[in-house]
């Protein structure tokens, strides 16, 4: 299942891109498509990159990020432990 699309689905959207476009353009669509996203990914780095440059040269902690990550995984791992010994014998008694 893919963003909650069947595989009928996309097989019929796939035929609808094939009659309105052709089967000669899809693959100029398919290039120009990549070549967007890539565009799209570079500029994205390029703000996190000036952002956190900028911020080092501020002055500004840029790992706390990094530390709040770091602790809602560990509270995540607590509560997942806490819940696996609540349901295990539950689990086990099905």
């Amino acid at each position: 299942m893919f963003l909650f699309i069947s595989g009928a689905e996309i097989f019929i959207i796939l035929v609808i891109v094939v009659m309105l476009f052709g089967a000669d353009k899809i693959p100029e669509l398919a290039r120009g498509l990549g070549k967007g996203m890539q565009q799209l990914k570079n500029a994205t780095n390029e703000v996190k990159k000036e952002i956190t440059d900028t911020a080092k040269k501020q002055g500004i902690d840029t790992d706390f990020t990094r530390d709040i990550k770091q602790g809602v995984n560990k509270i995540k791992d607590k509560v997942k432990d806490n819940i696996e010994d609540i349901t295990g014998p539950i689990k086990r008694g099905l």
